[in-house]
C-alpha cells in the first residue's frame, strides 16, 4: 500500500535559496554547464554539484554529456511549480542597482520555459485576440483570470480556439500554424502570468511564436543564464505593423 504524496519532499527541493536559483537559471528551457549554474547561483563548484544531484535524482532536471562537459536541463513538472510558486512568493528585497534592473527586466520580458511571459506575453497575447487570431469562447473576449483557473502556471482548461484571422495573422507573423500543430505537444495551451494576472498563450503555437521572434531577431536575451528578453526595435516594429501594439 502506498501513503499520500509526500509533498514536503518535493517542496524541500525548492526550499533551499541556492537551488531555487538554480532551477530559476534553468526556468528558460535552455541547458546549461554546471559552471554557469555555479555562478548564477553563487555557488562552489562541489556546492552546485551537490543540488544538481538532488535534482537529477528527483526528476526535476536532466542532464546530457557533450565532450567533456555535463548539461543540465529543467524537466518534469518543475518549470509549472516554479511559476506556480512564484505567483505565491513575495519579492526579494532588492539590494543593489544590478537587482533592481533585473527584476524589472524579468517583470517586462521573460521566457516562461520555451515562451514569452511577463508584459510583454500578456500583450502579444492580447493582441492577438483582438486581431481574430484568437477566440474565447465563454463570452468573455479578454485574457484576464477566469474564476475557475487554478493556481498554476499552465492552465489545464483554457477558453480559447484559433479565431477566424488565425491563418492571416500568424502568416503574417512568420508563423506556421499547421507545422506547429503537426507535433504530440498540445497547439494551445496559457499560462496564468504570475507578474501580471492574465493569461499568456503557451504550448506548442506559444512555443513557435517565440522561435520566430528569436530567429528573426525581434527578440532576444539580456545577457547569458538570465531569463529576461527584450524586444529590439525591429520586433517592435513588427508588432506595431501586425498586432498594432504601440
Amino acid at each position: 500500500m502506498e501513503g499520500d504524496a509526500d509533498i514536503a519532499r518535493t517542496a524541500a527541493l525548492f526550499a533551499d535559496p541556492a537551488r531555487a536559483r538554480v532551477l530559476m537559471a534553468l526556468a528558460d528551457g535552455r541547458a546549461l554547464a554546471a559552471s554557469v549554474l555555479a555562478s548564477e547561483a553563487g555557488l562552489s563548484a562541489q556546492g552546485v554539484s551537490s543540488h544538481l544531484s538532488k535534482l537529477l535524482a528527483a526528476g526535476l532536471v536532466t542532464a546530457e554529456k557533450s565532450g567533456r562537459h555535463r548539461f543540465y536541463r529543467i524537466a518534469g513538472a518543475a518549470p509549472e511549480l516554479l511559476e506556480a510558486l512564484a505567483r505565491h512568493s513575495p519579492a526579494r528585497a532588492v539590494r543593489s542597482l544590478r537587482e533592481g534592473t533585473r527584476a524589472e527586466a524579468l517583470r517586462t520580458a521573460r521566457l516562461c520555459y520555451d515562451h514569452v511571459a511577463g508584459r510583454l506575453g500578456v500583450t502579444i497575447t492580447a493582441a492577438l485576440l483582438d486581431r481574430g487570431a484568437l477566440a474565447t469562447v465563454d463570452g468573455d473576449p479578454t485574457t484576464r483570470r477566469r474564476a475557475g483557473d487554478r493556481i498554476s502556471s499552465q492552465l489545464p482548461e483554457h477558453p480559447y480556439v484559433l479565431g477566424p484571422a488565425s491563418a492571416e495573422v500568424f502568416g503574417e507573423l512568420g508563423v506556421d500554424v499547421a507545422m506547429a500543430a503537426a507535433g504530440r505537444r498540445p497547439l494551445l495551451r496559457f499560462c496564468l502570468d504570475w507578474t501580471e494576472q492574465r493569461h499568456h498563450l503557451a504550448g506548442a503555437l506559444g512555443a513557435a511564436v517565440t522561435e520566430r521572434f528569436m530567429a528573426a531577431g525581434w527578440l532576444r536575451s539580456r545577457a547569458k543564464a538570465h531569463r529576461a528578453v527584450q524586444l529590439t526595435d525591429s520586433g517592435s516594429a513588427v508588432l506595431g505593423d501586425v498586432l498594432g501594439v504601440s
